[in-house]
């Protein structure tokens, strides 16, 4: 396994030197053998003692050069100037078989100059949300962090209580967050940034620097693919939970699972973070939040797109008018594509917004909707199903009297346009209860069973699985769960 390290070529303030912690007495949980494929990783090495002491921080591999990253960020709309990583310890970049360049990280690798008191290490339950919930993102074509290898440390981390240690290896298209920029800009490093944002456009959007202005350019290309990221997410009823300006990636990818969760029933409202107590980072202010984090990355960039600050001001505030059309523009997509309507029709926008108030109203389950929807394209056997998800059945009636007279004018086969929606419907996602009951199989009895069952089944989200059709189910009302943790 050969490392690269580009991000550590850059001056010494990026980033703090630092090794990973010494596990005593690791255990490996799982390798990802199909991203090991894609990175040109050999997975028997990885799996083996010489890859499994490179995980456990007992051997630097040839050419890594472990650091930990430095940024700030706004945490639940309160600015810190210095957070950086706490626990996580960079051991190099890899280039893929494609050419693609991707970090791999230690989650859960020990103290780093950036732990703030904090012991730098994971407990087990949140290594496994994370590798089950990024890989069933993944699964969905959703841009995200990948789970590389997790295992176990020989030794407890203490929370409330005391908990088994665990590390993930992460890899990403990069660490570099909104956060990163902020960390240069609230110390007036203009030469930082612009490094940063140099480094930033030749890593992911190597066109910018083509552009008539790049730093504009790089700009445009964070906005849209954030608001491409956060449509497409909420588009399977995925909720980040911890929204802040650290947890953002300029890459454009979904980042640091900590009290993430998928919605049951539809409703806008939904939280489930255990400290989002305002509901800041609901489903339904994700959008909002996204364009203010993205707000928040343009003010870092005003010294790069222009000395006169008014008219920086005014080219980001250009730039930012372009988030919500672009991400009304792909969730109206998206949710096209999960009704079965190929054609582009005027009012489909407030079509949606009636369907949506429709399944808030009847606390109909979200996935479970659109995914029995396409079995009901044509009047008969699968009318039954959706109207069980309604508290009124007169209202999926209605509802699917609309839907089949707006897909009227459809072209192609019933059974085509069926297929079509199966393919973008999941029937699988990693339901809270389920995940809480892997962890607690883990956790409580060391029993990882469950944790393969529900890595398989989610990583296979369209398929119908017969077999697993338990796992499609929402919870009955004993098996709910209100809260979900992050993990620190």
């Amino acid at each position: 396994m050969g490392f690269d390290n580009s991000y550590a070529r850059l001056p010494d303030r990026f980033f703090a030197r630092v090794p990973p912690m010494q596990a005593p007495q690791p255990a490996l949980i799982r390798v990802n053998e199909a991203l090991c494929a894609d990175l040109g990783i050999d997975p028997q090495w990885l799996a083996g003692e010489e890859g499994l002491r490179m995980l456990a921080g007992q051997s630097i591999a040839p050419g890594s050069e472990p650091i930990a990253t430095a940024y700030a960020g706004h945490q639940f709309g309160n600015f810190v100037p210095q957070l950086g990583d706490g626990r996580a310890i960079l051991l190099g970049e890899v280039i893929g078989a494609q050419g693609q360049r991707r970090d791999v990280q230690l989650k859960g690798g020990g103290r780093t100059p950036f732990s703030r008191g904090g012991d730098g290490r994971a407990a087990l339950g949140p290594v496994l949300r994370e590798y089950l919930v990024s890989e069933a993102m993944a699964a969905m074509g959703i841009p995200t962090t990948r789970a590389l290898a997790a295992l176990t440390t020989g030794e407890p981390v203490y929370r409330e209580t005391a908990l088994p240690g665990a590390v993930l290896a992460r890899v990403a298209s990069s660490h570099i967050r909104v956060g990163t920029f902020q960390y240069f800009a609230a110390r007036r490093d203009v030469d930082g940034l612009r490094i940063l944002a140099d480094h930033v456009i030749a890593r992911h959007y190597p066109d910018a620097a083509d552009a008539p202005r790049p730093y504009r350019a790089l700009l445009d290309r964070v906005i849209a693919g954030q608001a491409d990221l956060i449509a497409r997410w909420m588009l399977v009823g995925f909720i980040h939970g911890v929204m802040n300006t650290d947890n953002m990636s300029v890459a454009c990818e979904t980042i640091d699972y900590g009290p993430c969760a998928f919605m049951d029933s539809y409703d806008p409202a939904t939280v489930f973070s255990s400290i989002d107590h305002a509901g800041r980072y609901a489903y339904g202010n994700q959008p909002g939040i996204g364009l203010w984090n993205l707000t928040r990355f343009a003010e870092t960039l005003l010294p790069l797109l222009d000395a006169d600050e008014a008219k920086a001001i005014a080219d980001a505030e250009e730039a930012l008018s372009f988030y919500a059309p672009r991400f009304l523009d792909t969730q109206l997509r998206g949710f096209r594509a999960k009704l079965g309507l190929g054609q582009e029709r005027e009012g489909d926008a407030e079509f949606l917004t009636g369907l949506l108030d429709a399944m808030t109203a009847n606390q109909v389950d979200f996935t479970l909707f659109f995914r029995r929807l396409a079995d009901a394209i044509e009047p008969g056997q699968g009318d039954e199903p959706v109207r069980e998800l309604f508290v009124d059945p007169l209202a999926a009636d209605e509802l699917l009297a609309r839907w089949r007279d707006r897909s009227a004018s459809e072209q192609g086969p019933a059974a085509e346009r069926r297929d079509a929606m199966r393919r973008v419907n999941p029937a699988f996602i990693p339901r809270n209860h389920r995940v809480e009951e892997m962890i607690r199989a883990a956790v409580d009895k060391g029993d990882f069973a469950p944790f393969e069952r529900l890595l398989h089944i989610v990583s296979h989200p369209f398929e119908d699985q017969p077999e697993n059709q338990a796992y499609a189910a929402p919870p009955l009302e004993h098996e709910r769960v209100l809260a979900t943790f992050c993990g620190t």
